[in-house]
């Protein structure tokens, strides 16, 4: 039964990808899919997986849409071409020349996070149409009911129906501008995966991994993008130190306190890998910039040993390249590190006026710390009370009331 699912894992993209690009129907080719799934998981346990299970499943979804198209007059019109393809299709080898399914999915990418569709609905039909998760679970990644995330879904899925959105990879001259935006889709991903915004965890690995397989997909359908292999090496390398960023009960471990002897030493060298590849041949992308820092942290021994100024180094050529309130922030924690808390502290406060930080809870964590740090405890309190107003996950909280007691025992 586990090879049946790994099957189904690996192929199911792709199977959907191709019956889009061939029915031009979202819905239609979902509910194929799942039909040809739901055969397979008659025929296989009985006869076995077959050689070329993508095929098989291929051949079973193509019948099953023609059947499907032959009841609904809506489509009789194009019914006549379909049945051409599909039974030349069932008396030919199924899948392209070797034998394999086309690998469609770079377009679904680009179909799921086309701008035209609202930014929260990007991340669920990415992970509904490519991760092959369900409404409820696509529902409890994003934190909502579940009949709220199949109205958002239902919705995605109007919205590319009524505007047209096309099925297709951009243009050479498209793909500088639309490619960041399926890039985020998946970053976004991992970092609910990574530090969930509320709940009873810190990490979800469960969206963590899958963001990273999303990117390896990404990252095999378009090998001579730099920012995509910056992405997956960032991920990679912040992902191997899960083991180590939670304690037995769940607490958050803090970087400083984290036995690196449980850091994921594989993925490590395969990111640090990547970051090469994402940093030569041409100017850096942000996400190659912060897989720089990633690496930096992860072949460190220890923070005291930390490349402290080179960091700040990366951060510069950072905020050349993404002026944001946020990439200042993490500047400022560098400096604090590199020059001390008081150096820090000064630029966290010529950033209190960005509106973007008011509220964000890594901004008056790293406040409360160099408050903390500098003794100036009163203050360092009300900086943790503020923290804790604004923190997601409850491991995160307890952590913070920890902090908050040790400010105002000190």
């Amino acid at each position: 039964m586990r090879e049946v699912e790994a099957v189904f894992r690996e192929e199911r993209g792709r199977l959907l990808a191709a019956l889009v690009r061939r029915f031009g129907d979202l819905d239609l080719a979902e509910e194929v899919t799942s039909d040809a799934v739901e055969a397979a998981l008659t025929h296989w346990p009985v006869e076995g997986v077959p050689p070329k299970p993508g095929a098989w499943l291929m051949t079973t979804a193509r019948r099953k849409a023609v059947d499907r198209l032959r009841r609904d007059q809506a489509f009789a019109a194009r019914l006549a071409i379909l049945q051409v393809e599909a039974e030349r299709a069932a008396h030919a080898p199924a899948g392209d020349a070797d034998g394999e399914l086309p690998d469609e999915r770079l377009q679904l990418f680009f179909t799921c996070a086309h701008p035209a569709l609202p930014a929260e609905d990007r991340g669920a039909l990415t992970l509904r149409c490519l991760a092959g998760l369900t409404t409820p679970e696509v529902a409890r990644a994003f934190l909502v009911p579940v009949q709220t995330m199949a109205k958002r879904i239902v919705r995605a899925k109007k919205k590319i129906r009524e505007a047209r959105i096309p099925f297709r990879v951009p243009g050479a001259d498209e793909l500088p501008e639309r490619l960041p935006g399926v890039l985020q889709v998946i970053y976004s991903i991992f970092t609910e995966g990574y530090a969930a915004s509320s709940g009873p965890d810190l990490q979800r690995l469960d969206l963590a991994e899958e963001a990273i397989r999303l990117a390896r997909i990404l990252r095999r359908l378009l090998p001579s993008e730099r920012e995509v292999a910056g992405l997956l090496a960032l991920m990679l390398l912040v992902h191997a130190r899960r083991d180590a960023r939670t304690g037995p009960g769940g607490e958050p471990v803090l970087l400083d306190e984290q036995d690196r002897a449980r850091w994921d030493r594989e993925l490590i060298e395969e990111g640090s890998a990547l970051v090469v590849t994402a940093l030569s041949g041409g100017p850096p992308g942000v996400y190659g910039v912060q897989a720089a820092v990633a690496a930096l942290h992860d072949e460190a021994a220890d923070l005291a040993t930390t490349d402290w100024p080179q960091i700040v180094a990366l951060y510069d050529v950072l905020l050349a390249l993404d002026p944001s309130p946020v990439v200042a922030l993490n500047r400022a924690v560098a400096v604090a590190m590199r020059d001390g808390p008081e150096a820090g502290l000064a630029l966290l406060d010529e950033l209190a006026g960005e509106p973007r930080l008011r509220d964000y809870r890594p901004y008056l964590v790293a406040r409360a710390d160099l408050l903390h740090r500098l003794g100036r405890l009163p203050e360092a309190a009300a900086a943790y009370r503020a923290a804790l107003d604004a923190a997601g996950s409850e491991p995160e909280r307890a952590h913070l009331r920890r902090r908050l007691a040790a400010a105002e025992e000190s």
